[in-house]
């Protein structure tokens, strides 16, 4: 497996082979983001070509107001995604959150959040075996639309969580795993 940035002609295989529930132009609307630099958008490709996972650090952080108010300077990982699920408790993910940390510290920051939902102790158990801890509560809220066009919009109580990320000694590139 390797993990690299997105190109623009990765898209269409992305639609293909990594389903993003709810909206047609999901990855399409995260390359966008990632061609104007607000984020990076990163994929894990098997051998074979496959796209696996992906994730966005988004370079302004949260959005949500109590996030922001308690972490200004916070980039987040966001949008973490591995097709099929079967690929789930394998290393993909952690291998993807490592490579999103390392960007994070390539840009000069000290720390790095995710957004987790409340309800889903599993994600919350190995961000905090990764060295996150809980922070912020806040409510997620978006929309999307449906292959029919229908808008549906959405709220998620989640929590917040944060890592301080190690500072890489001068002249030294961080090792990136997994990749």
């Amino acid at each position: 497996m390797r993990i690299r940035e997105c190109r623009e002609e990765d898209v269409a295989v992305l639609d293909e082979h990594m389903p993003s529930p709810g909206a047609a132009s999901g990855h399409a609307s995260r390359f966008l983001r990632h061609r104007e630099g607000v984020s990076t958008l990163l994929v894990a490709w098997r051998d074979d070509g496959r796209p696996v996972g992906s994730c966005e650090v988004l370079w302004e952080g949260c959005q949500a107001p109590e996030v922001r108010a308690v972490h200004p300077e916070c980039s987040e990982i966001s949008g973490l995604g591995l097709w099929p699920e079967a690929l789930r408790s394998q290393c993909v993910g952690t291998a993807l959150i490592d490579a999103a940390e390392q960007l994070v510290l390539r840009r000069g920051r000290s720390s790095v959040g995710v957004g987790v939902e409340k309800n889903n102790p599993r994600t919350q158990d190995l961000y905090k075996s990764l060295g996150y801890r809980p922070s912020t509560p806040y409510l997620d809220c978006g929309s999307y639309e449906d292959s029919a066009g229908l808008v549906h919009r959405v709220a998620d109580a989640c929590t917040f969580m944060v890592k301080d990320l190690a500072p890489v000694p001068s002249g030294e590139e961080p090792a990136v795993r997994g990749t």
